[in-house]
């Protein structure tokens, strides 16, 4: 499910504290471009999962590889335990 892919990408953020109106700033490295910013950690790592879930719908109507995350992998528009 999509669901256990997203929740293994947040598993693989990096947080880290910027000099910003929103200074916590989270990263999943795997997953290019995929960041975001928040007011406090929990606000940056909500904001972190619509960007995931953005990134993956963008990624699958545009057939964009998406990298294997651990046991997870997307395919024909789901995760699936691998």
């Amino acid at each position: 499910m999509l669901t256990e892919y997203i929740e293994e990408a947040l598993k693989r953020a990096k947080y880290e504290i910027i000099e910003d109106q929103e200074p916590y700033y989270g990263e999943v490295p795997e997953l290019k471009g995929v960041w975001s910013t928040g007011r406090s950690l929990e606000e940056c790592r909500r904001n972190l999962k619509e960007v995931i879930e953005g990134w993956l719908v963008l990624s699958i109507k545009k057939g964009l590889p998406i990298p294997e995350l651990g046991q997870f992998a997307v395919r024909d528009e789901e995760a699936v335990g691998m």
